[in-house]
């Protein structure tokens, strides 16, 4: 039974810090990542200057750091939370701060992790872009629940539902 709840809720997330992990590697560099995104930019927009390519590159890489951990802090708290049935997820703020906790500190451990990667820099503010993308998740995970949440659901004494 516990393997079973492990691979349910905890595997999920460990092959996503492999993911992420694996990213950080010199193959997520910007120099290979640019031999993607720039053909896709100008085939698009012939036209396009060198400056809005690089900036169309730049905003694509911090966006896939705002996704990659937006969908880390989703995992996380539902192997926190390990719901009993599907619709059952109460918000915990406790439960949400230590999941933007868990997501901050595995961003800054890949930034430290990018320090010696060749073709890679730890950049303090994309441990911020990605704590923000943690955060994003959650929000998402927070409105769901709120707009799926049957209306007039009386909420148990002591509940650990908040709202914003």
């Amino acid at each position: 039974l516990k393997l079973k709840s492990f691979a349910r809720y905890w595997l999920p997330v460990f092959i996503w810090m492999a993911v992420i992990f694996s990213a950080s590697g010199d193959r997520g560099s910007v120099r290979h990542s640019s031999r993607i995104i720039e053909p896709i930019v100008r085939w698009l927009f012939p036209q396009v200057q060198d400056e809005t390519v690089h900036a169309v590159v730049y905003y694509v890489r911090k966006l896939a750091h705002v996704t990659e951990y937006a969908v880390l802090a989703m995992l996380l708290w539902r192997a926190f939370a390990k719901p009993a049935t599907p619709n059952a997820r109460p918000w915990s703020w406790k439960l949400s701060g230590s999941t933007i906790l868990i997501a901050a500190v595995y961003a800054a451990s890949d930034e430290i992790h990018q320090l010696f990667v060749p073709n890679r820099e730890g950049r303090p503010m994309d441990v911020l872009i990605d704590t923000s993308g943690a955060a994003l998740g959650l929000f998402v995970i927070w409105l769901l629940g709120r707009w799926l949440k049957p209306k007039g659901d009386p909420q148990p004494a002591g509940s650990a539902q908040d709202s914003l």
